[in-house]
C-alpha cells in the first residue's frame, strides 16, 4: 500500500502547549484557515456527496443487486436504466451506489484503525527512545520491506476475502507509515521546552504523550489519515481488478474488471461510470489531505 510521506521539514502550526484556552484558539484558527481553502470546500463537498449516494441513494432508487436477469444484460443507457445494466442484469447505477458503500466503509474503516495504530506506536517509539526506539522502528522497516501487494494476494488467496478480512489485512500493513510520520514528529517535540516541563513537574509518561505529543502531532496525523482513505480504497479496487476483491463484484474494483469483458464490444458504460468515481473518490479525498497540510504549514499560511 502506498504510504505518503509528509515532508520532514515542514512547519507545522501546532498548538500552544500552554493553557487550554491556548489550545483551543490554535485549533480554531487552524480550522477556519482550512475552511477558508478552495480546495477543501471541493474535497469535502465531493466526499458528502459520495456518502450521500452511496448510503441515501438506495433509499429512493431500488434496484435488484442479488438475481441475475440475462434478458436485460448489457442494456444501453436509456428508460429505467440511466447508466445501463452490466453483463447479468444488474443496474449500473445500483451497482454503483452498492460498491460505494464497501468502497467507503472500507477506506474510512483502514483510516481509523490505521491511525489509532501507528499514532501510539510512533509516539511511544520517539518518547521512550533509546533501544526501544531502535527496536520498535526496526521491526517498522523490517514490515515495509516486504511487498505489499504479493503479501495481500497470497493471504486473499488463503482465506475468503470479506470486507472485515480485507479491512484487518490493510489495516495491519497500513500503520506503518503513519507511526513513522509520528514518531518523526515526537521526536521533535520532546525536546520542546513544555515537554521538559511537564517532566520537571512530575507529569507521567502516558499524561505528557496523551495531552502534550499527540495534540500537537495532530496536522501530521489527520494528513496521513486522509490519505489513507484514499489508498485503501484504490489498493482494494487493485484487488477487485485482479479477481480477488469482495464477492460478488460490490466493489467498484470488481465493475472495473466485469467491464473490461466488454469495453471492446462497445459497451462503454460498463467500465466508465466505476473508472470515473473511483477516480473522483480519490482525488476528492487527496484534496483534503492537501488543503489540510497547507493550512497547517506555517509558511504556506
Amino acid at each position: 500500500m502506498t504510504t505518503r510521506e509528509v515532508p520532514a521539514d515542514a512547519s507545522f502550526a501546532t498548538p500552544s502547549a500552554g493553557a487550554d484556552g491556548g489550545q483551543g484558539q490554535g485549533a480554531r484558527s487552524g480550522l477556519r484557515s482550512w475552511a477558508s481553502l478552495r480546495q477543501a470546500r471541493i474535497g469535502v463537498g465531493i466526499v458528502a456527496a459520495l456518502v450521500a449516494f452511496s448510503f441515501l441513494g438506495p433509499l429512493f432508487y431500488h434496484t435488484n443487486q442479488v438475481t441475475v436477469n440475462l434478458n436485460n444484460a448489457t442494456l444501453p443507457p436509456g428508460a429505467g436504466h440511466p447508466l445501463g445494466t452490466d453483463g447479468d442484469g444488474f443496474d449500473i447505477l445500483g451497482r454503483l451506489m452498492r460498491g460505494g458503500q464497501s468502497s467507503l466503509e472500507l477506506g474510512f474503516a483502514v483510516a481509523i484503525t490505521t491511525t489509532v495504530v501507528g499514532t501510539l506506536y510512533g509516539a511511544i517509539a520517539g518518547w521512550l527512545g533509546g533501544i526501544v526506539d531502535v527496536v520498535l522502528m526496526r521491526v517498522v522497516d523490517t514490515l515495509l520491506a516486504i511487498p505489499t501487494l504479493m503479501l495481500l494476494l497470497i493471504l486473499v488467496n488463503i482465506f475468503t476475502p470479506n470486507l472485515l478480512m480485507i479491512i484487518v489485512l490493510l489495516s495491519a500493513l497500513s500503520w506503518l507509515g503513519t507511526a513513522r510520520l509520528v514518531r518523526g514528529e515526537v521526536l521533535a517535540l520532546r525536546v520542546r521546552d513544555y515537554v521538559q516541563a511537564a517532566k520537571t513537574v512530575g507529569g507521567g509518561q502516558w499524561w505528557i504523550i496523551r495531552r502534550h505529543l499527540v495534540p500537537n502531532a495532530f496536522g501530521v496525523i489527520v494528513v496521513s489519515a486522509t490519505f489513507t482513505v484514499a489508498d485503501a480504497i484504490l489498493t482494494m479496487s487493485a484487488l477487485s481488478f485482479l479477481g480477488l476483491g469482495l464477492p460478488p463484484a460490490s466493489d467498484w474494483g470488481s465493475m472495473l474488471t466485469n467491464g473490461l469483458d466488454y469495453l471492446f464490444d462497445g459497451y462503454w458504460w460498463m467500465i466508465y461510470p466505476a473508472a470515473i468515481i473511483l477516480i473522483v473518490t480519490v482525488i476528492a479525498f487527496n484534496l483534503i489531505g492537501e488543503s489540510i497540510r497547507d493550512s497547517l504549514d506555517v509558511r504556506l499560511r
